[in-house]
């Protein structure tokens, strides 16, 4: 997992506004082989859009050829309402670049079958290629997308009660009114956000502070659905000061070591398959030396497939093992003519065994 700090939200943003542009002209979208954009709502990824924005309308990124999925949507609210995260999206970003309204996919809070909603959700998602790049934000509780705490790690696009506290968080857009607050939405799943190939959380404000430390400094854990990050191959996080307040100073330290040391070498994360880069660059392709093991039963060190050193000794090949022969105990006490002494076996010494009888009968 990658870290990457920045002393304030708008540094922040415009570190993963960047690298979100990087990634689409790297991949070198065209209508055949689009980049697949995951999205999120909410304030953390206000400043990300602006910026996206801006670099647009300044001729440096192009979304003609980008075709993207939202993490989520209220249930029961009209699509063209002011909170509805169709609005959000069109008010913030959509409306203001270069793409296709074909190509922008988001959940249906108000179909007439929510389920069959979210199965179809899924689906376009396959048929599209899978996604790229999932940017995503967090709750204070440390969900991502609605993967309210004790969601299921495999879970999928699916309907979910929203727990109170994200109903309390939402209602500042809902004149602070709770009881306006819709209960219930559609979501990814976590399963559906850690099969994207890379993803890209941005973390911003102390409220935000105890999730990371839970996702960074402690293990999977469905409580907190952000943690589970930890099984991407590919997650990164990008957070301001006030964010790593919960941290400890040794594992701040050591992210911003990593970071300085990759920016002195001039390292990226390498994005290793076609897919992922796109269609026009070339990838490297890696070798394998294969080594033929004979059978099972002469198994081949691992030692000398990973330092190439010659076949160890520890595994010699099997002995065969003999023919079982029938053994009783009763064969092996025989008496001088080789006829078994029933009460010897039973009782090796049996004028001791009487007197310990007679002793105790006494």
């Amino acid at each position: 997992m990658r870290l990457i700090i920045r002393d304030d939200s708008e540094t922040a943003s415009f570190y993963v506004a960047n690298y979100i542009i990087e990634r689409i002209r790297h991949f070198n979208p065209t209508p055949s082989h689009p980049f697949v954009l995951g999205l999120p709502t909410g304030s953390s990824p206000l400043g990300v859009y602006r910026l996206l924005v801006e670099q647009y309308k300044a001729g440096n990124i192009s979304f003609e050829n980008v075709v993207t999925f939202n993490m989520d949507e209220y249930v029961g609210i009209p699509r063209d309402h002011a909170e509805s995260y169709h609005s959000f999206m069109w008010k913030h970003f959509f409306s203001h670049v270069n793409v296709n309204p074909n190509n922008v996919h988001i959940l249906n809070g108000n179909a007439e079958n929510l389920e069959a909603e979210c199965v179809e959700y899924e689906a376009q998602i396959k048929r599209a290629g899978g996604i790229d790049l999932f940017l995503g934000g967090i709750g204070e509780d440390g969900h991502i997308a609605f993967n309210e705490p004790g969601s299921s790690l495999a879970s999928r696009t699916r309907v979910k009660t929203l727990a109170y506290d994200t109903i309390l968080a939402n209602s500042r857009f809902f004149d602070n009114d709770i009881d306006k607050v819709p209960k219930m939405a559609l979501t990814v799943g976590v399963q559906t956000v850690l099969e994207a190939r890379e993803i890209v959380v941005i973390i911003l404000g102390a409220r935000k502070a105890l999730a990371l430390q839970r996702c960074i400094e402690q293990g999977v854990n469905h409580m907190w659905t952000l943690s589970s990050l930890q099984l991407h191959p590919h997650p990164m996080i990008v957070c301001d000061e006030d964010a790593t307040l919960e941290l400890q100073v040794k594992t701040v330290k050591y992210f911003k070591s990593i970071e300085q040391v990759a920016r002195q070498q001039g390292f990226e994360q390498i994005l290793p398959s076609s897919i992922r880069t796109g269609p026009h660059s070339v990838i490297p392709k890696t070798v394998i030396d294969e080594v033929q093991s004979p059978t099972i039963l002469s198994p081949q060190p691992m030692t000398s497939r990973l330092l190439r050193a010659t076949p160890a000794t520890e595994y010699p090949l099997r002995s065969v093992s003999p023919d079982l022969v029938p053994d009783r105990m009763a064969d092996r006490v025989t008496d001088r003519v080789g006829i078994p002494d029933i009460s010897r076996r039973l009782t090796p010494q049996p004028e001791h065994q009487q007197q310990r009888i007679a002793s105790v009968g006494a």
